[in-house]
């Protein structure tokens, strides 16, 4: 070992194991206690890491690219992947020592990412525009149609990649400009929104095929969040321009339609089911529906652009990444009051942790 541990930098080495792995005892003797952290992905900057035990950051990992937005982590918790918009590529990192392993091309504008045992479902958007959409209705918005239509523009895919071989293995076309991603319930088939066709299509996650399209047009306009039950019986989906959700049961049918706040994205039940928490944008707030009867319960003020949260490994919390006004709030999952805002620059977008919670963009597996 050339002595590499007579020396004082080996305390460098324990300190990075200790961040993830835990130290020695009085008795000698190693902890494995995993420790609990949150991973944000900031859109003009890297991945910040906040300590859950002090609600503050304690860290950054870089991504050798640029653009983050869609993040995701292995059960194991061996791998961070984020999906970088500007480089159209995916980055493979080692989540305990930091280290970038491998950045895979996928396509243009790559945006939401969930990662399923040794696979990562992303979906990127070859014709996304950038920026701000247009107005449903308007003058812009009829003439992008149009263009596209004439181009015959690609649709938007979900790349899916085996983090084994180290590369993308299958591609599943979805509508113009998917955003979401949801499994169903037998784990076959994929749901994912597509904002500027106004609705959401069902795929077989084997062959690609196309399974079912549910129009979402006649409720509101881009479809952005999906999400099934904890039980599996019924998943629901936001439509950003229409404040509603929109429920649909097992068989992908549309049931129900529900009223939100201004412009919700991103949504996640808690443990039991019986409360959804759905990321509001232009409220600036976090809104708690009842499952049973879907009354809004509260609407937690949060900050600006809110678009993905996650519930703490213990359940005690929740962390709300806010692109707009650099932050992540802090809310009591128990009193749904917020109690802190952690300040993270350069546009956080997303947020998962490890040990996995449940969150707008993961679950446990």
């Amino acid at each position: 070992m050339i002595g590499f541990f007579d020396r004082g930098f080996c305390w460098l080495v324990i300190a990075v194991g200790c961040m993830s792995l835990g130290c020695s005892n009085e008795d000698g003797n190693i902890a494995t206690k995993e420790k609990a952290l949150a991973y944000v992905s900031t859109q003009k900057g890297d991945v910040v890491v906040i300590d859950l035990e002090s609600l503050e950051v304690s860290g950054e990992i870089k991504v050798g690219a640029k653009g983050p937005r869609g993040i995701g982590v292995t059960a194991d918790g061996e791998r961070l992947i984020t999906a970088n918009g500007e480089d159209g590529d995916i980055s493979i990192i080692n989540r305990k020592t930091g280290e970038l392993i491998q950045r895979i091309g996928i396509g243009e504008n790559p945006e939401f990412v969930r990662v399923r045992g040794q696979e990562v479902f992303v979906s990127f958007e070859p014709a996304a525009i950038g920026g701000p959409p247009p107005a449903p209705g308007s003058e812009e918005a009829e003439a992008l149609a149009k263009a596209r239509e004439e181009d015959e523009e690609e649709p938007a895919k979900i790349a899916v990649v085996d983090l084994n071989k180290g590369e993308m293995v299958q591609a599943i076309t979805g509508g113009m400009e998917t955003e979401g991603i949801e499994f169903s319930s037998d784990g076959k088939k994929i749901l994912v929104t597509n904002e500027a066709d106004e609705n959401i299509t069902v795929h077989d996650i084997e062959t690609g095929e196309l399974v079912k399209t549910i129009s979402t047009r006649a409720y509101g306009n881009r479809p952005r969040g999906i999400k099934a039950a904890p039980d599996g019986t019924y998943y629901v989906g936001s439509l950003e321009f229409g404040d509603k959700l929109v429920i649909i049961d097992s068989q992908f049918n549309l049931e129900k339609v529900v009223s939100t706040g201004k412009v919700p994205y991103g949504l996640a039940f808690d443990q039991s089911g019986k409360n959804l928490f759905v990321a509001l944008k232009q409220d600036k707030a976090l809104e708690v529906f009842d499952t049973a009867s879907w009354e809004s319960l509260k609407k937690i003020p949060t900050g600006k652009r809110c678009w993905h949260f996650t519930f703490t490994p213990d359940y005690k919390h929740l962390l709300v990444a806010c692109g707009r006004s650099d932050e992540v709030v802090v809310i009591d999952a128990t009193t749904l009051e917020r109690v802190k805002s952690i300040s993270v620059p350069n546009m956080p977008w997303g947020v998962v942790t490890f040990p996995k919670a449940i969150g707008s963009l993961d679950i446990p597996e």
